[in-house]
């Protein structure tokens, strides 16, 4: 239900093309095949990302494929690659490579804008995303003068949303893409109250962090 009926369209055609030209496809047991999955995202404003995921390098095959997609879906706004020879499926610490339009997509809750990369989170179910936070930040009956930690930001889409309603929020990610991201957030919307840091959780905020903010 929440999937726009386009995705079905990308997903089918991309298995028909490589099914068609004897693409070999990623076996979970003997970690060969080169086809291993597609990531499909796209936004309120009709922004359309794809990320095809390889297994291993073969250049003419991957080149013939995506340029195939690029032809037969011009409204995709960013296209992109990666090569995941890892055994599980994770992609946040890959080289993502677009191939083409631009590297991210973006999202708007609230009339605020947000930037979304390839290896950043952000609320597959944008409609109800909206929801949550609202009911987060009535339940936390702010009164303006907090200092508030969004552990795990993303792209620090909490902590952009309740910047208006705080002294200062520290946002914390693991994906230095996403903290990335998360600045440019806050730059976008012209928030100034907002700081990111990148690392794990256990190593960051500990008593001196806490201290210092």
């Amino acid at each position: 239900y929440l999937q726009d009926s386009r995705s079905d369209q990308i997903r089918n055609t991309v298995r028909e093309f490589t099914l068609r030209n004897d693409y070999s496809f990623f076996n979970q047991r003997e970690k060969t095949g080169l086809m291993r999955n597609i990531i499909i995202r796209n936004s309120s404003q009709d922004e359309w990302m794809v990320i095809v995921v390889f297994q291993h390098e073969d250049e003419s095959r991957i080149r013939d494929l995506m340029e195939f997609i690029a032809g037969t879906f011009p409204f995709i706004t960013s296209l992109n690659f990666v090569i995941n020879p890892k055994v599980n499926d994770t992609i946040h610490d890959l080289n993502i490579r677009c191939y083409s339009g631009r590297d991210h997509i973006f999202e708007k809750l609230d009339g605020l804008k947000f930037k979304i990369g390839p290896q950043s989170f952000f609320q597959t179910n944008t409609a109800q995303a909206l929801e949550l936070y609202r009911t987060a930040l009535e339940f936390a009956s702010l009164k303006g003068s907090e200092t508030i930690f969004d552990l795990y930001t993303g792209t620090g889409t909490i902590a952009n949303f309740v910047a208006g309603h705080a002294a200062k929020v520290i946002g914390i990610e693991y994906v230095e893409a996403a903290i990335s991201d998360a600045r440019v957030n806050s730059a976008l919307n012209e928030i100034g109250n907002t700081m990111f840091f990148a690392g794990d959780l256990k190593d960051v905020l500990n008593e001196e962090f806490i201290a210092l903010h």
